[in-house]
Formats: structure tokens, C-alpha cells, sequence
């Protein structure tokens, strides 16, 4: 453990000795606002007069943002292991053995940081799941809550992870001054977090397969590796400490944070290091307006990602398991009620599963432009439940696999020739195989069946507009033009496809 330490520091630090004139111009090198800097040094020079102003340093930056201080007996001199406990957890990197801490090593960080704003909120002081329903989502601490579904039967570990985001989220605060701006919190903590501590998404092949651990915020403080919402959780725990209102998006598969005061948005992007990007980034053909959570939903949306991986991994049994867990903090949410129909239907409970399906049959998502229409067709025949398995079904991009998901949805189309998002999804591998033809004549059987939807005229423009067929082209590209603008959406995607066609083909009618 101590070698960790000694990393932070240059190398004259590890001289053996060393004389009271380099020990002066060492402590005069230290960030006067890192706390683990501070520890780290009174750690390597616990008997000297610069060893202990560098403890009294950290002790005071510790207690900057709040009115009432702490004070220790004697000389600041803490005893050995809670010194220990404290640079271990704030410096602490990818990947490295836990750190077990004493419960009077905890008791020491709790106390220190009591001031922190989450203290404030009802839900930090719940010990039972069952509690959390009765709150008002304002009133939930999100960490807290996140760490007691995962550890329900080790306090400890709860209390080991909060110790952690408590000292990081004092260490954010050393820099800040004090009555610090909403922004210089953002910049304060997106350095931290991006910059100084670089957590990262983790690499595709790590991520596609474990995308429910990268979303556990225990993960992704023990690896420094988060997939959108493990990052945005994380962040969200600190700001909910710094006193820090962030709203939390979701467009469909993705998260991230923004910050809105009065006129001033500012989106922050956990996947690319904070950035800002503009909303209209997130939006998309069937995709207007972008849905705002609380941290009640956020809960439920890290159920949903662990769902997603059991999906994947064709265990329907467990898929339904963590889908009814989210349930609770997403009671209302239609695209849960249809995910979890479907796997209702996949492990033999139709009754339940034709349930949930025809209660959003009809319905049209809020943020979408066109409904979904598989719960139709099932209810009305035109698809089983192993034909809806077939457009779920996981594509690595190699060629094999694309070309086993397009014989597998071939062989469900020949027994249900109607099946819609069965003929988008064979539209779909035909293109990503380069099949232009075939793509054309699948999206052309869809359209003749339902010209209502917007991605498959969308398809059909650019398919077309590639085989030179540029009247089709226009036909299907106002089509879809048409089709969101009843929903008040206007795609970036069509203003570029429009641009594009414009200069192979004049709109036909600017010939008129």
C-alpha cells in the first residue's frame, strides 16, 4: 500500500534522509489544495514540523465548506491507520484490492464530512429498501439508495463505498472556493472525475458483455471504467454532495446530465469525458423530444440494464426478475411494461404478458414519433413469441452473425410474412451486408404494409437515392418528412438527406 502513495510524490521524497532545508522546499511543492498530496506526505514524514503542517493542511481543506470545525486533541495527530485509511481510499486506483476499513476508520470519514449536502436528504438515512417507495424522488440520496439494493445484507460495504464518494467528493471541494458557482462545481468535478481520476467507458468487447457491472456504482469506483449511466450515477453522487442540481436525460439506450439555470443548458456528456453536446445530437428520426428522469427512475433504469444483459444471454427467467424490480420506480413507463411483456411471453406467462401488451398497443411514447408496432402485431396474430425473440437478437458486426440473424428472421417472415419490425430488422442485416437490392425490395414489403413509419421511408430515400432512383427518392424522403412533422419534429438526419438529394436530383417539385 505505502509504494501507492510514494507515487504521488517526486523521488527525491523516498531519500532516506534527508535535510530540513529539501523538506522545506518539498512541502512548499505540494499542492496546497490536494488533499491526498498533503496526507501523502505527512504519511512519508509523520515526525517533522513539515509533516505535521502538511496534516494540519489536509485537516483544514477537509473543513473548508463548513461553518463548524472539527477539532482533533493535541497536535493534529491522528492515529496511524485512520491517516492510512484516508490516503488509501482517496488514492486509490483501477482495479486495486479492496480496502477494508474499521468501523472506527469509517466513523472518522462519516464525521469529517457530515457537512456534505446529501446529509440533508431523508434518503441517507434509510436502511430499508422498502422505505425508499414512500420518498419523494427529490428526497432520495441516489448512492445510497444504489448501494443498499446491491448490498442489502453488508451495511458495512454501503458504508465502505459512501466513505469513498465522501472523500471524493471533499477532495473536489479543496479546490473549490468557498460560495463556489454552479459551473465551477461542473468544472471542479468533471476534472476530477475525467482528468485527474480518468475514469473511462470501457472498451466495446469488455463492455457489451458486462454492461450491467459497468453499471454498478461499486464497479465503477473499484475500476474507474463506466458505461453512460455508471459514469452519470457517479457523477450525479458528488454533485448530490455538492449541493449541485443536475437534471438527468435519457434519449432511448443513453444517458446523460444537464444543467439548466434560467436560459443557461449545459449538457454534459459522461461518455466523452463531460463535453457539452448540443441536444439535437441525441435526437433522431423517431426520436423528438428527450426524457427528463428523477433519481426515483434512475434506480429502476439501472434494474433495466442489468435486464438487458440477462435478455442477451437468453436467461428470460431472470430478465423478468430484474425488469419487475424496476418496475416500482418506473410504474408508468411504457417501454418497461413492453419489455417485460415480451419476456412475460418468453418464459410461458402469456396471460400476463398480453396484459401488459394491451395496455400500450396504441400508444404512442412521448418522445417518439411512431409507435412500436410489434405489441400489435403479436395481439393480433401476425408474430409468436419466438418470432419477436429474432429482432432482439445480439449482432457482433461479423459477417456470420449478421447472416444468422438474417436466416433466423427469413425462416419467422415466411410463417408471418406481416410481421413489421420483423421486415425492418431483415431491411436492416440486407444493408449491413451490402445488399441493396434486397434491403430495397424488404423495406418496399413494410411500406406497402404500413406507410406510417418514419425510419423505413427514411431507409427507403437513402436506398433509393443509391440506386439512382431519385424520384422514389423524393417520394419517400416527403414521406417521412410528413410523418414527423405531425409529431412537430424536424430530423437533422432529413435536412441532410434533402441537401444531399438536392444536388444529384431538382425536388420534382421545384419543376412544377
Amino acid at each position: 500500500m505505502k509504494a501507492l502513495f510514494l507515487l504521488l510524490l517526486p523521488t527525491i521524497f523516498l531519500s532516506a534522509e534527508i535535510s530540513d532545508a529539501h523538506l522545506t522546499t518539498l512541502y512548499r511543492s505540494l499542492n496546497p489544495e490536494s488533499i491526498s498530496e498533503l496526507f501523502a506526505f505527512y504519511h512519508l514524514y509523520p515526525h517533522t514540523r513539515e509533516g505535521e503542517k502538511a496534516l494540519s493542511d489536509a485537516w483544514e481543506l477537509m473543513h473548508k465548506h463548513r461553518s463548524e470545525k472539527h477539532h482533533l486533541e493535541g497536535n493534529l495527530v491522528l492515529p496511524a491507520m485512520e491517516i492510512d485509511s484516508v490516503i488509501s481510499l482517496v488514492n486509490k486506483q483501477p482495479f486495486e484490492t479492496d480496502i477494508e476499513l474499521t468501523e472506527d476508520q469509517l466513523e472518522m470519514i462519516e464525521m469529517v464530512s457530515d457537512h456534505l449536502s446529501n446529509r440533508k436528504l431523508k434518503g441517507h438515512t434509510i436502511w430499508k429498501k422498502e422505505e425508499l417507495f414512500k420518498l419523494p424522488p427529490e428526497e432520495i440520496d441516489l448512492s445510497h439508495a444504489l448501494l443498499l439494493y446491491q448490498f442489502e445484507d453488508d451495511p458495512l460495504k454501503v458504508r465502505q463505498y459512501e466513505a469513498t464518494l465522501d472523500l471524493i467528493a471533499l477532495q473536489i471541494l479543496a479546490h473549490l472556493p468557498i460560495g463556489a458557482t454552479d459551473l465551477e462545481k461542473i468544472d471542479a468535478i468533471s476534472h476530477f472525475i475525467f482528468h485527474e481520476k480518468r475514469f473511462r467507458f470501457p472498451p466495446h468487447s469488455i463492455w457489451a458483455k458486462d454492461i450491467d457491472t459497468y453499471t454498478f456504482l461499486s464497479s465503477v469506483l473499484d475500476s474507474h471504467l463506466g458505461v453512460c449511466l455508471g459514469v452519470s450515477i457517479l457523477y450525479l453522487s458528488i454533485a448530490e454532495r455538492l449541493d449541485l442540481p443536475l437534471e438527468i436525460i435519457t434519449p432511448p439506450g443513453h444517458i446523460y446530465i444537464r444543467y439548466r439555470h434560467q436560459k443557461e443548458t449545459l449538457n454534459i456528456e459522461t461518455t466523452a469525458r463531460g463535453i457539452h453536446v448540443p441536444d439535437r445530437f441525441y435526437l433522431g428520426i423517431n426520436t423528438r423530444k428527450l426524457q427528463e428522469r428523477n433519481k426515483k427512475e434512475v434506480i429502476g433504469l439501472a434494474f433495466i440494464n442489468q435486464a438487458s444483459v440477462a435478455w442477451q444471454k437468453e436467461d428470460h427467467k431472470t430478465t423478468v426478475e430484474l425488469y419487475e424490480k424496476a418496475l416500482p420506480f418506473l410504474p408508468e413507463d411504457p417501454l418497461l411494461k413492453m419489455f417485460l411483456g415480451y419476456n412475460y411471453l418468453f418464459i410461458g406467462k402469456e396471460k400476463e404478458g398480453r396484459k401488459l401488451l394491451n395496455q400500450i398497443k396504441n400508444h404512442t411514447f412521448d418522445f417518439a414519433v411512431s409507435r412500436d408496432t410489434t405489441p400489435e402485431d403479436y395481439l393480433n396474430g401476425k408474430v409468436n413469441a419466438e418470432g419477436i425473440k429474432t429482432i432482439f437478437l445480439h449482432v457482433d458486426e461479423t459477417r456470420s452473425s449478421i447472416l444468422e440473424k438474417q436466416e433466423k428472421l427469413q425462416k419467422v417472415l415466411k410463417k408471418f410474412p406481416k410481421f413489421r419490425d420483423g421486415l425492418l430488422q431483415l431491411a436492416i442485416t440486407h444493408l449491413q451486408l451490402g445488399q441493396g437490392g434486397k434491403a430495397l425490395e424488404t423495406l418496399n414489403r413494410y411500406h406497402h404494409l404500413d406507410p406510417s413509419s418514419p425510419i423505413v421511408e427514411y431507409y427507403l430515400s437513402i436506398v433509393a437515392m443509391n440506386r439512382f432512383l431519385y424520384l422514389q427518392a423524393w417520394k419517400h424522403l416527403e414521406t417521412a418528412e410528413t410523418l414527423t412533422h405531425l409529431r412537430e419534429h424536424q430530423p437533422q438526419c432529413l435536412k441532410g438527406l434533402r441537401h444531399t438529394l438536392r444536388t444529384l436530383h431538382p425536388d420534382p417539385k421545384d419543376e412544377l
